[in-house]
């Protein structure tokens, strides 16, 4: 006969005691990304004396002027002269048409052996700058511009905005006769209103009218 007390005592013998595993925190998760490896960084072995000097980068000009390849080129003072005698400084009134027909008059009476025209015009054109427009040129990005049509290009949309069109175009379309003015008077000033304008975009016979 076995009493209830023997019989607790044989059920907890027969029971096996389980173990539950700690969670480890360090333990890495397969879902997250391995941790990045630290940046090496190079030192530096420049002295102080290197590190304080100015740099040398970023002096190069804006025009670039194709090799010339003709022997024994250069250009003479006195062609430096002429082309400074009627400069361009980027006032209101200057008109930048007239600056790139006056220069184009000058450079057009240079002849060079195997020496292209445009070249000569590049290297020539900022000796016709002075005041805002040497400024301009000297704050173009370095070898931005690379043939003569650019540079034309960038110099008249510089000094010749948008705006300055719009207001020559009115005038040309309101233009009328003075009435103290002769027919003579009012032509001559009527074509230097299209000369001030030369993309004005009026047909001759709009003109005419």
């Amino acid at each position: 006969m076995r009493t209830r007390s023997q019989s607790r005592r044989r059920r907890q013998q027969q029971v096996t005691p389980t173990f539950v595993e700690p969670f480890d925190l360090e333990k890495p998760n397969n879902n997250q990304e391995p941790p990045n490896p630290p940046v090496v960084t190079m030192a530096d072995n420049r002295t102080m004396a290197e590190m304080l000097q100015a740099p040398t980068e970023g002096y190069e000009d804006a025009i670039v002027v194709p090799a010339i390849t003709a022997d024994n080129f250069e250009l003479k003072h006195s062609l430096l002269t002429l082309v400074q005698n009627k400069q361009f400084f980027g006032h209101d009134k200057e008109d930048p048409h007239a600056h790139i027909r006056y220069f184009n008059k000058i450079t057009s009476t240079m002849k060079f052996p195997n020496v292209p025209s445009t070249s000569v015009k590049l290297m020539l054109f900022p000796f016709s700058l002075e005041g805002a427009a040497r400024i301009w040129l000297e704050k173009e990005p370095p070898r931005s511009i690379l043939t003569w049509d650019d540079l034309v290009s960038k110099f008249i949309n510089q000094f010749f905005p948008p705006s300055k069109t719009t207001n020559l175009r009115n005038e040309i379309t309101r233009f009328q006769q003075r009435f103290d003015e002769s027919f003579y008077k009012a032509w001559d000033r009527f074509n230097v209103l299209l000369r001030a304008c030369p993309h004005h975009g009026f047909l001759e016979l709009h003109q005419l009218e």
